[in-house]
């Protein structure tokens, strides 16, 4: 009658020990996460519950959403920034330094652990200097304890690792969104690694984040390689107290906006047009439309998984539950740039990886031909061409700039140096950034099998792999 069945046979002890909500449901008590749960609290030096490790273990600001988000001020996190274990500063919210003085509670210093409670798992180190952080998410900040026998980086390998991650699981709950409580966190066992073997994760941790600062400077190189080729370093349009247009230009324009018709605005785009090319007609948009099916799976790139460093995140998705703005598919060296908020800076480059992918219908799809796919998303995404791009939008709420805008958008011819330059100061940035992952990849690798084997087998891959 059981045949072909998946079941857990339990002592009815091991049911209600450390279970006070009296959980039976299977995914609570399925084999993977009863072996992950026996496989940490048999760790030969021990283990300790989460919530012992920190004094602060409180949920983020409650009552904010993004009307509040400003364009500088105080760093703000949300689950999208918890990627691989390290902040991830791409689409990085800012709330108002008032908002953040009356949040103090949940503020977040370099060095604490933020984790997600809402929809995944999720846990990342703090790699910037200070931040508040959402309601979806847990702020904590280690205890005396905790910092006497454990390294934050050796506690985010840990919970990211694929036995951290079962276990976080374990602990979520809901019917439509599923969320992970505070005491049910707190609960989450973590084996008590050598403080050796921690020193050797921090290090992978330290040496991924310099990979990624150097990654991060090496995109800014390209961009001022093409903005001192522009001759537009500290370029700034003069601000008028008034200026006088022409009826003829408001109506041609339809509309009658002051910074739009900015005499600096009129220079800039003399100096962007010197050649007469526009990027229609140097990378034509690309329409190769998506039809979902019943069957299989696809990845999808949305506007919010679009990186500060040119590069796009993807997800899989079924064929049958693609949302309705995945229409467009993406082929290798495009450039896609969102016609929504354009201000943000939100162009990505299509890796070779990403042939076929699926992208939103917020996104044009350009297919560079009379241009460098490098030097054309370095450019979409120089702060004065998306500030120009930010003129020609039309809406409040979302505001968007058209297609046939974008596509008219002057661009000019860049020298043979100069290209090159942009694809090698991209290239040492993807490598660069390539290494980063691979760094925190082995870490959450090694704290596996530090588990399921030995520490000594783990510093052994970690120094195969440094």
């Amino acid at each position: 009658m059981l045949e072909g069945l998946e079941i857990t046979e339990l002592l009815l002890s091991e049911v209600q020990r450390e279970n006070l909500k009296l959980r039976l449901d299977s995914g609570y008590f399925s084999k993977p996460m009863l072996a992950a749960d026996s496989a940490v609290r048999a760790y030969p030096d021990g283990h300790d519950e989460l919530g012992a490790l920190f004094a602060r273990f409180v949920k983020g600001i409650f009552d904010i959403n993004a009307d509040s988000y400003t364009d500088d001020g105080i760093p703000f996190l949300r689950i999208l920034n918890l990627r691989r274990g390290v902040i991830d500063e791409s689409n990085l919210a800012r709330i108002p330094e008032a908002i953040h003085q009356s949040e103090r509670k949940t503020e977040l210093r370099r060095g604490d652990i933020v984790l997600s409670k809402t929809a995944c798992p999720a846990a990342s180190l703090v790699t910037v200097d200070f931040c508040n952080t959402s309601q979806d998410t847990i702020a904590t900040t280690l205890s005396s304890y905790g910092l006497n026998h454990y390294k934050p980086e050796a506690i985010v390998a840990y919970l990211n690792s694929s036995i951290g991650e079962q276990l976080l699981w374990r602990q979520f709950q809901g019917n439509v969104q599923l969320h992970l409580s505070l005491d049910d966190g707190r609960k989450v066992p973590i084996p008590r690694l050598s403080p050796n073997f921690q020193a050797n994760i921090a290090l992978f941790f330290q040496n991924a984040e310099s990979a990624r600062k150097s990654s991060l400077r090496q995109f800014e190189v390209a961009s001022r390689l093409l903005e001192r080729a522009l001759g537009l370093e500290n370029w700034q349009a003069p601000e008028l107290l008034s200026y006088v247009r022409n009826s003829s230009d408001t109506f041609a324009a339809r509309r009658l906006d002051a910074e739009f018709f900015n005499p600096g605005i009129d220079q800039l785009l003399k100096r962007l047009s010197c050649d007469g090319q526009k990027i229609r007609d140097v990378a034509p948009a690309r329409k190769e439309r998506f039809t979902r099916n019943e069957t299989g799976e696809f990845y999808y790139i949305e506007i919010g998984a679009l990186n500060s460093d040119g590069t796009a995140e993807s997800q899989c998705i079924l064929q049958r539950e693609a949302p309705s703005r995945a229409t467009q598919h993406v082929r290798t060296n495009d450039v896609i740039t969102s016609t929504v908020r354009p201000n943000r800076r939100l162009s990505a480059l299509i890796s070779e990886q990403q042939d076929g992918f699926v992208c939103s219908s917020g996104f044009v799809v350009l297919q560079p031909k009379q241009i460098s796919g490098d030097v054309l998303v370095t450019y979409l995404r120089l702060p004065i061409i998306c500030k120009l791009m930010d003129l020609y939008t039309s809406a409040s709420m979302y505001p968007a700039i058209s297609e046939s805008d974008l596509l008219n958008l002057p661009v000019p011819k860049f020298s043979t140096a100069t290209e090159k330059a942009v694809e090698q100061s991209l290239q040492s940035a993807r490598l660069a950034k390539q290494r980063a992952a691979h760094l925190l990849e082995s870490a959450k690798r090694a704290v596996e099998i530090a588990i399921k084997q030995s520490e000594e087998a783990a510093l052994t891959y970690l120094e195969a792999n440094s």
